[in-house]
């Protein structure tokens, strides 16, 4: 077992002090158990490891369990339905068994209001809020002097852990933001229980703008937390997505400011892993330029998340592959779109790291979603540790969902830099980086200035950062996602790609959560 925040214990207690429905909030008649529960040593470690513990977790008694009513545990998994809305509607990836509910409507880009998939983020995504919430009100300086709490040193403490539950509350307001362009506002200055009202996306962006701003400073210096905990570098990487994205989001240039938060990043004392499959194998945690992973332990933390999701949903149906990331498999039901697999077309690709397709006896056309033998498909996730060695369960696996690494600020920069804000030389240096990384330190796939273009970044973070949660994001930054610009295989549910409608670049409101609090309001289209 790693040794980690032990996030379980701390979510146990958190998640036990909920209803089991949408609307989550602390119930009052807890308040007596609340108290003898913070009257134990280590009681604020344990409840801010609760908080942590929501981005892996879905439930306390295992990994069928879920606090979110009305949906599959699985389906409500926070990496799981992140991974599910940025990547499987895009051109990176296809899911064989489209019985599940919500997936084929996610990638064909036909989904609605009621789709399970959007209902479990949005709903994780508030959760994540009221944690942070209820966790902010247990910890007032008041509330601390109530329970005889006065030393010093848990003092200081407790206002680390005050810190790092503001940084995890901006994070799901960013995702939210981002997948939805709204959401209920809620800090825990409100009454509990009581429906928060609609901020937009100018409104989630200047929020999630100062809070970090304002917490930044007195987070924990890069590489200076506990394992699993979050530092400086986290806040900045949150800072640095609002900007590269700020004119999709509130149609202001803020590049500058995404170079800026990049060439902090980049000079924080994280760096990049020799190898680059060393960030995605069992033992990626300890990767130097993890600078926010989501825990997964197949005995501690056992979920169906993204990696248990990506690791077995790589081995393939012909190929039986298991034993080569150390799980049992899931039989093909994970592959990949022809026109990802392109991206890795050409000589200069044929010794890079980061192309890990296995092409076999298979074709690159995806004619028939529910045949698990057509497709390519990867081996980019791994069970097994960079020495080999098989994680503790064949199903659960080890292996961290990698949120935030340094690579990304390499080519957050440069793309900077192409839209006129940065250093041209440095942004080269930076992708080159990469590009010796990726082929064992040679230099001979390196790229020269005329061949750094927005085309080419475009590119280069699907080669880079494939399967990692970023690419709707990207294509929608670059005008590739909605419209016919650029189609993919069943885009718009047709097998060779079709354009979809612009509204497609914000998913719905779900039905539940309209019919839950009614200051919300629908996005346009649906």
């Amino acid at each position: 077992m790693k040794n980690r925040i032990a996030i379980f214990l701390g979510l146990a207690f958190l998640m036990a002090a909920c209803e089991d429905d949408l609307n989550v909030i602390p119930e009052d008649d807890n308040r007596q158990s609340l108290d003898q529960f913070y009257a134990q040593p280590g009681a604020y470690l344990q409840a801010i490891a609760g908080v942590y513990g929501n981005l892996a977790l879905t439930g306390t008694t295992g990994p069928d369990s879920s606090n979110i009513g009305g949906i599959d545990a699985g389906t409500s998994q926070y990496g799981r339905v992140l991974w599910y809305m940025q990547n499987l509607a895009t051109d990176e990836v296809i899911w064989s068994y489209e019985n599940d509910p919500g997936t084929a409507e996610i990638q064909r880009n036909t989904w609605n209001a009621t789709n399970p998939i959007v209902r479990g983020m949005f709903s994780r995504g508030m959760f994540q809020v009221t944690l942070v919430n209820e966790f902010l009100r247990q910890s007032q300086p008041g509330v601390l002097s109530s329970r005889g709490i006065t030393d010093a040193q848990t003092l200081a403490s407790i206002e680390e852990y005050r810190l790092e539950a503001r940084a995890l509350r901006a994070l799901a307001y960013y995702h939210l933001m981002d997948l939805f362009g709204k959401a209920a506002f809620t800090t825990e200055n409100d009454a509990i229980g009581v429906a928060g009202p609609e901020y937009n996306r100018q409104q989630l962006f200047d929020y999630i703008e100062s809070e970090l701003l304002d917490i930044l400073p007195n987070l924990k210096a890069p590489r200076t937390n506990q394992e699993g905990r979050l530092d400086q570098a986290f806040a900045r990487m949150i800072l640095a997505k609002i900007y590269l994205n700020a004119e999709v989001y509130v149609g202001q240039n803020r590049y500058s400011d995404c170079a800026a938060q990049c060439t902090a990043i980049i000079g924080s004392g994280y760096s990049l892993a020799s190898n680059y499959l060393n960030n995605f194998n069992a033992d990626n945690h300890t990767s130097p330029e993890a600078i926010f992973f989501i825990q997964s332990d197949g005995l501690v933390t056992q979920n169906y998340g993204p990696t248990t999701v990506m690791i077995n949903g790589q081995v393939g149906s012909i190929e039986a592959n298991g034993d080569q990331f150390g799980v049992g498999g899931w039989g093909g039901a994970l592959r990949l779109r022809k026109q990802f697999v392109q991206k890795f077309d050409g000589p200069q690709f044929n010794n890079d790291a980061r192309k890990t397709i296995i092409s076999g006896s298979r074709n690159i056309d995806i004619l028939n979603i529910a045949d698990r033998n057509q497709g390519y498909i990867l081996a980019k996730y791994s069970n097994k540790t960079s020495t080999g060695v098989a994680g503790v369960s064949s199903t659960f696996v080890d292996t961290d969902f990698p949120l935030f690494r340094l690579a990304d600020a390499h080519l957050m920069y440069a793309e900077c830099a192409l839209r006129g804000a940065g250093d041209a030389s440095l942004a080269l240096s930076y992708v080159n980086a990469l590009r010796e990384r990726a082929n064992n330190g040679s230099q001979a796939n390196n790229i020269t200035s005329g061949d750094l273009t927005l085309n080419f970044i475009i590119d280069e973070r699907s080669r880079e950062l494939h399967w990692e949660g970023h690419r709707r994001q990207d294509l929608i930054r670059f005008n590739r996602y909605t419209g016919g610009a650029y189609n993919w295989a069943w885009k718009g549910n047709s097998a060779n790609g079709v354009p979809i409608s612009a509204n497609l670049k914000l998913y719905p409101i779900p039905q539940a959560s309209l019919a839950s609090n009614p200051n919300l309001t629908q996005n346009p289209g649906y």
